[in-house]
């Protein structure tokens, strides 16, 4: 299994099962630049920062449970680095207090 594998099966899981075929379609845009190997910290940055706006989204559209998208964002923040934005990210150490 590819390292993080779980948070985008997560994700897959979580959408409407109407919606699933065309937000995995989107996905694997994320999942080749989250998971290649030669991914620099700087891409996946914005890409981590990427999909959780695009999780946001499908939150916002209803396409995806406020409890599924707390939960998956929280993950994603937790797993690829975000940047100087990490103290924003509920659960995260800067958020806590914790450095």
């Amino acid at each position: 299994m590819k390292p993080h594998q779980k948070t985008f099966d997560r994700i897959r899981n979580a959408v409407l099962p109407e919606f699933r075929e065309r937000v995995a379609d989107y996905l694997v845009e994320y999942e080749n630049i989250l998971q290649a190997p030669a991914t620099d910290t700087d891409q996946a940055c914005a890409a981590a920062q990427q999909l959780r706006g695009y999780l946001r989204g499908l939150n916002t559209t209803r396409v995806l449970g406020m409890e599924d998208w707390e939960d998956l964002d929280r993950r994603v923040a937790q797993e690829w680095p975000l940047g100087a934005t990490t103290k924003d990210v509920p659960g995260s150490a800067h958020s806590l207090g914790e450095y």
